[in-house]
């Protein structure tokens, strides 16, 4: 957008420069040659006078020694012709013979009794003149004709001097116009720039990014402040929203653990079969409220966190081989062997975002690997077009995997594969905890499948700085 207005500006400078200085320079060349006709028509005049007496007929040296004291004063050609145009004196004679002067058109114009001036090519010169004749008269006769003339390359040296003016001039202002260009530019484009990186930022989730309001143009300045207000308002309504889900969430697990206790003390207390069945379906449901609403409320913490915390160097390797340690009672219990593998990689994330990742990746793997499978934990290195080398992290289970459509929707909140949830989870928020809180640390979660029908649960988060093996 820069370059945009100075390209604007010094466009139309330009176009103002050329529109100015062009029909200027063509009118003092034309200024210029009138004023030297004038100039040539008055000597003639003058010169007419001391050369009246001097035409009789006959050849008379002081025409000769007038017309070459013309030349060393003024550097013009002074010729002197009778009225048959016969040369009767010349101060730049190429020839000392006589010469007639009958086929110049200004000697027939001045011969006529008028005045020629003008410009014209001249083929014994070989270069272009300026020139006026003047009638010499004597008692009513013509006696002859005097011609002053002068090359047009003095003209020319005295135009192109004014037009190398007129262009360092223009030169001076289209430099003047390009900083001022470059300045006005960036007070315009600097908070305009502000206000796009302002709106990316509340795009990316930062909703306390704020726009600069008194920089720039006024209509800019209106922008920021609009941009802000909205901010600010947007910021309210998601901060209240998530507010009253954590404060719900909080609220809801005292009474529910209460109701748990109430039912497991009427389970033990129990003698009816169907009463114990009924006992049983009920706690079943309030486990699954009481995962529910730890799930909001982790969801919950997870919108609320800013994202600092990120340390450089975290060792995937231990976090997996611990993470495995901390679940293999429970996948003992269902008969799932847990094998981690080593790459050596390191990892630019909060250890306790990915060591929660890593927990809802295992926890969703136990659940659905069959009696006798194994669930890898492993990461890998790739080369993402996007952001350039990435640490791959996966779990990949032995389960019934899920079809595409249903990888695609997994990470939407409240997203079931069915109605029944087991023992570990099933609420619907686990893997949306996953993906937000990969996009804190500068990653993104994903499903594929792994090999034998399995699931491949993946997390990419960037590499240390270091470590860029591809």
């Amino acid at each position: 957008m820069r370059r945009r207005l100075l390209i604007s500006y010094l466009t139309l400078t330009l176009v103002v420069l050329v529109m100015l200085e062009v029909p200027l320079a063509l009118s003092f060349r034309q200024r210029e040659t009138e004023a030297l006709q004038s100039q040539l028509e008055r000597d003639a005049f003058v010169l007419s006078t001391f050369a009246e007496d001097a035409l009789d007929g006959s050849a008379n040296p002081r025409l000769q020694v007038l017309a070459e004291e013309y030349l060393q004063e003024t550097g013009g050609r002074v010729v002197f012709v009778d009225s048959d145009a016969v040369v009767r004196a010349d101060s730049s004679p190429p020839n000392t013979n006589l010469r007639s002067f009958e086929s110049r058109p200004e000697i027939q114009a001045a011969l006529d009794r008028r005045v020629a001036t003008g410009t014209r090519s001249s083929a014994t010169l070989g270069t272009d003149i300026v020139f006026a004749a003047v009638p010499i008269t004597s008692g009513g006769t013509i006696q002859g004709v005097v011609r002053v003339s002068c090359p047009l390359g003095d003209l020319d040296e005295r135009v192109e001097r004014y037009w190398a003016l007129l262009a360092l001039i223009g030169a001076a202002v289209m430099a003047a116009v390009t900083m001022i260009g470059i300045l006005l530019a960036r007070w315009v484009t600097r908070p305009v720039e502000q206000l796009q990186q302002t709106a990316m930022a509340i795009g990316r989730g930062e909703l306390s990014a704020r726009a600069p309001a008194n920089e720039g143009p006024p209509e800019v300045q209106r922008l920021a402040r609009a941009l802000n207000v909205t901010a600010s308002r947007l910021e309210e309504l998601v901060v209240a929203q998530e507010q009253f889900v954590a404060d719900a969430s909080h609220q809801l697990r005292t009474p529910l653990t209460a109701l748990r206790l109430r039912l497991e003390m009427l389970e033990m207390h129990s003698r009816d079969d169907v009463m114990d069945s009924d006992l049983a379906a009920a706690e079943r449901e309030v486990i699954r409220l009481s995962r529910l609403v730890d799930g909001l409320l982790a969801l919950a913490r997870a919108d609320r966190s800013p994202g600092v915390g990120v340390i450089d160097g975290v060792d995937v390797d231990a976090a997996l081989r611990e993470r495995a340690a901390n679940w293999r009672p429970v996948a003992d219990t269902r008969d799932v062997r847990l094998e981690t593998l080593e790459a050596g990689l390191t990892a630019r994330v909060d250890p306790d975002r990915l060591d929660q990742i890593i927990d809802n990746y295992v926890a969703n793997a136990i659940d659905v690997a069959p009696a006798g499978s194994v669930v890898r934990l492993y990461s890998t290195m790739v080369d993402n077009p996007d952001t350039g080398p990435m640490v791959a992290i996966h779990v990949q289970d032995e389960g019934p995997g899920l079809t595409p459509d249903q990888r695609s929707r997994a990470f939407d909140r409240f997203w079931r594969y069915s109605d029944t949830s087991g023992p570990l989870g099933g609420t619907g928020l686990g893997l949306p905890i996953v993906r937000k809180l990969a996009n804190m640390d500068g990653g993104f979660a994903d499903l594929g499948e792994a090999p034998g029908g399995g699931l491949d649960a993946v997390v990419t988060v960037p590499p240390t700085t270091g470590d860029r093996r591809a």
